[in-house]
Order: structure tokens, then C-alpha cells, then sequence
């Protein structure tokens, strides 16, 4: 899936600037429309057993049900809208909607990881995918289900390795392709000229997530980071159409 050269643009769970709702068919169509290929999104599963694309445990903030997601079969969640219109998505749906696009999937849960596997694998979207996850768990698992190696970011556990290992000049050897990133955490900034340098030592792609704001965007530019995610889409492809460094 990251096997292209140049800067990497993804669409934070669709381009959701505040005016579409997040993890929406709507989200992502906006996305595309805008030119954008890679597409980061989140995944629980039903009771059931059925992925579903929503980044948050239970439903309240977006549906106003305070229900959690895995608690409900896949009917129950097909009942409820997003802010009164929106169908909440399934992976299989999203997968077909948008066949030409990449999917940066997060497991949210480990209930989640062996229905995301299992349907990575049922529809051959394997070479489309990266799976991310704050844990390292989660991604073998999600790995183990689609029963072959997929593109995968570090988890937490992995990224704080990476992160004092560069700090140290040590070698290191992953099997994922790439370290997804905020730029700083509990006060520590992660995304530094050291750290860059060490992923390329290392074979890795640096993603920074979420970055809604045009001057921190150059900012980590100048400094060599692989791609960015952001909410505000139009701004990001802005940013790098100024750059020369958008691509269709």
C-alpha cells in the first residue's frame, strides 16, 4: 500500500473539517472528489461479528445513543444515523464504494481484529490496507485473521522503541512499513530531525497525525516527515499543491 514515492495525504477519517460528519460515505466521497487515495479510518465490530467504520467505543457523541458499537448486532447499527442522515458504514461497504483508494485501518478493539482480518481477506483488499493500532496486540491479531502479513505502522509498545532508539543511535529491525505518529505525547516531541533520521536508517515511513493548521504542515515538511493526516482535507492538498508535492 505505501509502496509510492513523495509525500503521503490522508483523509482523517474522510475530510471532515466540521461541516461533514466524521467516518461517513460522505466524509470519505468529499475525500475523494478531492483527489485523495489514501483514506484513515477506524474499525469496531458488531456483536455479530460485522466491521463497522467509527472511531468511538459506544455511540452517543455522533448518534446521541449512548450504546457501545460492539454491543449491538449489525441490524441495530443499521438503524441509526449520524447526526439524523448518515449511515454509520461497514468495511465491506467502504471497501467497495472506493475501490480505488488505500484504507489506514485502526483496530479500536480486539473484538474488532479477527472480523477486520477476515474481511481484508474475503475480498482481497489486502494489498490496500495498513493496519495501525495503539497496540501491537491488535495488529497480530488483525494479521493473524487475514492469515498473511499485511502493511502495518507500529503500535505504542513498538513506537516507544523506536522513539528511544533513535535517541540512542541503536539498530533495530521491524516487520511494519511504517511509525504513525502525533507530533508530541505527554509532552514529549516525537517527530524531530533525530527520529526522522532513524526511520530512514530503518526502512520506516513517518506519518503525523492530526494536522489541521497550513504553517505546522510546512513545518513538518521542512523537516522530512513521509505524509500527514489531516481532518481539514482542502487545506492539506492546498499545502502540498503549493509545494509541488500533491499528487493526483
Amino acid at each position: 500500500m505505501l509502496n509510492s514515492t513523495g509525500v503521503q495525504a490522508f483523509a482523517h477519517r474522510g475530510a471532515n473539517n466540521g461541516v461533514i460528519p466524521e467516518n461517513t460515505f460522505a466524509a470519505f466521497a468529499e475525500a475523494v472528489s478531492l483527489g485523495y487515495h489514501l483514506l484513515e479510518t477506524d474499525i469496531h465490530a458488531s456483536s455479530d461479528g460485522v466491521p463497522f467504520v467509527f472511531h468511538d467505543a459506544d455511540l452517543k457523541r455522533l448518534t446521541g445513543d449512548p450504546r457501545r458499537l460492539e454491543d449491538l448486532s449489525a441490524a441495530d447499527i443499521a438503524s441509526l444515523t449520524i447526526h439524523g442522515n448518515h449511515a454509520i458504514p461497514k468495511l465491506a461497504d467502504l471497501l467497495e464504494a472506493f475501490p480505488e483508494t488505500c484504507l489506514n485501518l485502526d483496530a479500536k478493539s480486539e473484538a474488532a481484529t479477527a472480523p477486520m482480518g477476515r474481511m481484508i481477506r474475503d475480498t482481497g483488499a489486502a494489498n490496500r490496507v495498513c493496519i495501525g493500532s495503539f497496540s501491537d496486540r491488535r495488529i497480530r491479531m488483525v494479521m493473524q485473521a487475514a492469515g498473511r502479513p499485511l502493511c502495518h505502522s507500529l503500535g505504542t509498545a513498538h513506537a516507544a522503541q523506536f522513539y528511544f532508539a533513535a535517541q540512542l543511535h541503536l539498530p533495530q529491525r521491524f516487520s511494519a512499513c511504517c511509525v504513525q505518529l502525533p507530533v508530541t505525547h505527554r509532552g514529549v516531541t516525537l517527530i524531530t530531525k533525530r527520529t526522522l533520521a532513524h526511520a530512514r536508517r530503518i526502512g520506516l515511513k513517518v506519518h503525523v497525525w492530526t494536522i489541521n493548521d497550513a504553517p505546522e504542515m510546512h513545518r513538518l515538511l521542512d523537516l522530512g516527515v513521509d505524509g500527514l493526516m489531516a481532518d481539514d482535507c482542502a487545506l492539506l492538498k492546498s499545502v502540498l499543491t503549493e509545494r509541488a508535492l500533491w499528487q493526483d
